[in-house]
């Protein structure tokens, strides 16, 4: 009887390392500085999918999927509810457990980390790019804004970032199960060179080489991420103008939120005047800082002219604007205190179900919800705002999560990065945190200094290496001022673009191809 009770409590093994390790990778992200817990939630996921069939895969990664990414995606439901926040992470896990299925299948073969976690980059890609344009957000390297493996971002961007970890993770889970395997060999081994076999046998040694391999690669490295100035410094002032109170209605007081971040400039420029701070070269809002028309309405158009005159400096002014075809627009305009509205950046990744609304009529039969979400329409290029001699690369918030994105104002010439974002929406949710890493990840994938000016906090100033130079806190008005590195040499990653991922990804799809014709070869054999 307690046999059986046994056999019956190991089939559930599986599913709870399955769990566990979802639950350990989402707990490896900000706001905890956890990183290092990330190859252990994949040595665990590596174990429980080793050698399973593919409908067990798919059961273990959708278990694994909804265990980190309904937790990490909590903020989604923040004001709304909690069904739009279960179906996207419904969604994502099910991605996930596609992964799940071509790890189980590539755990046949030898070398499997690897097979396996270019299996996993691949599901990346693919969430990346689908449906509705993609969500990157929960990538693994956006949990590694710290910690030795975020050089490699550096010099193959956030594929090769999340390779490295989900690599090592494999390499300790296979370590593991391969340990064991010798171990009960040699027990029935009555060789005195018994204990040599675990030095002899390749595959602890290659499992160890996975393991070992991503750590060193990241501490080799560490000191090659550049952070000094190549065409001097800039000194800028990020305004955090608060908002009149958290959640979807701060929309209702947009003129509320645009006085408050002309407030905190007045405030900015009479210190500047009073001598007890030198004058920044260029000061940056958030997004969404001006929800009036500045272009229609002349309070606002005056407003922001008063701001920039009295602080003698380009703004960097955050509007949603309505041209004349009716279509309203997220930009970023640069405004000038002599000369007012000048160049301008339209954001190009509108987020699904909150500046866009796919399918609208299907999705209000579950949710009247769906008629708050926008209708923006999507810029189409790059703009880099000269300010003052300060080429600034402009990411408007949610594009922090898309590679190419933030690449392209890198490579149109941007010596620093701009994430203007407005999070008040999400309240006092980890969403806040969780975007800030990824701007950490951003500012040592390309080496440049990375300013994120918010609505509601938290604003920060992060240096190219990574690591936050200032920050504030959240729902409160704030000013922080740096003196932050123009750099203009490209790292390797941006230099090499989508090449790493296609490679990573070309790994994984070369491992299915593999296993497939092992398969069929085995079939043939046993006829």
């Amino acid at each position: 009887m307690l046999s059986k009770v046994r056999s019956h409590l190991r089939r559930f093994v599986p599913l709870a390392f399955a769990v566990i390790a979802g639950l350990l990778l989402y707990v490896s992200f900000p706001p905890r500085e956890l990183p290092w817990l990330a190859p252990i939630s994949f040595a665990l996921f590596g174990v429980a999918v080793y050698g399973r069939r593919l409908r067990a895969g798919f059961g273990l990664g959708l278990a694994f999927g909804l265990a980190y990414l309904v937790p990490l995606l909590s903020w989604t439901g923040v004001d709304v509810g909690p069904l739009p926040w279960l179906a996207l992470a419904a969604a994502e896990a099910l991605l996930v457990s596609l992964a799940g299925m071509g790890i189980a299948y590539v755990s046949r073969l030898p070398l499997w980390p690897l097979w396996a976690s270019g299996v996993w980059i691949a599901s990346e890609a693919l969430r990346a790019r689908a449906p509705f344009g993609g969500f990157p957000w929960g990538k693994v390297a956006f949990g590694q804004p710290s910690g030795v493996f975020l050089p490699l971002a550096s010099l193959g961007g956030t594929p090769l970032l999340g390779f490295g970890v989900v690599l090592c993770g494999f390499g300790l889970g296979a370590l593991a199960l391969r340990v064991r395997k010798v171990r009960r060999a040699s027990s029935a081994d009555a060789s005195p060179l018994k204990g040599l076999s675990f030095l002899k046998d390749k595959g602890i040694a290659a499992a160890a080489a996975f393991t070992v391999a991503p750590v060193v690669a990241g501490a080799v490295a560490m000191p090659f991420v550049a952070t000094g100035a190549e065409a001097g410094t800039a000194r800028v002032a990020l305004i955090q103008g608060n908002v009149p109170r958290m959640g979807l209605d701060f929309n209702a007081q947009r003129r509320a939120v645009l006085d408050y971040h002309v407030r905190e400039t007045m405030k900015l420029a009479a210190k500047i005047k009073a001598g007890q701070v030198k004058r920044p070269d260029l000061v940056l809002w958030p997004e969404n800082s001006s929800d009036i028309d500045p272009y229609v309405n002349q309070d606002a158009y005056d407003e922001i002219t008063k701001a920039a005159q009295a602080v003698g400096v380009p703004i960097s002014v955050g509007a949603v604007v309505t041209p004349a075809d009716g279509k309203p627009r997220n930009r970023l305009i640069q405004w000038d205190p002599k000369t007012g509205p000048g160049a301008v950046y339209d954001k190009r990744r509108l987020q699904p179900f909150g500046e866009t609304m796919p399918y609208r009529s299907f999705f209000r039969i579950f949710s009247k919800d769906v008629d708050r979400a926008g209708e923006f329409v999507p810029g189409k290029k790059a703009v880099v705002f000269d300010m003052a001699g300060t080429k600034v690369g402009n990411v408007t918030c949610y594009e922090a999560a898309f590679d190419a994105t933030v690449r392209d104002q890198v490579r149109e010439g941007a010596q620093i990065l701009s994430v203007p974002s407005n999070n008040a929406t999400f309240e006092r949710s980890q969403m806040t945190y969780q975007q800030l890493a990824m701007d950490r990840v951003r500012a040592v994938e390309h080496g440049r200094a990375v300013m994120v000016p918010v609505t509601s906090g938290v604003s920060a100033v992060i240096r190219a290496d990574g690591t936050i130079e200032q920050q504030t806190g959240m729902f409160e008005p704030a000013t922080l001022i740096a003196d932050v590195p123009k750099r203009t040499s490209q790292t390797l990653a941006t230099r090499v673009g989508e090449w790493p991922e296609a490679l990573l990804v070309a790994i994984g799809v070369g491992g299915l191809g593999w296993a497939v014709v092992r398969a069929r070869t085995g079939r043939r054999s046993d006829a």
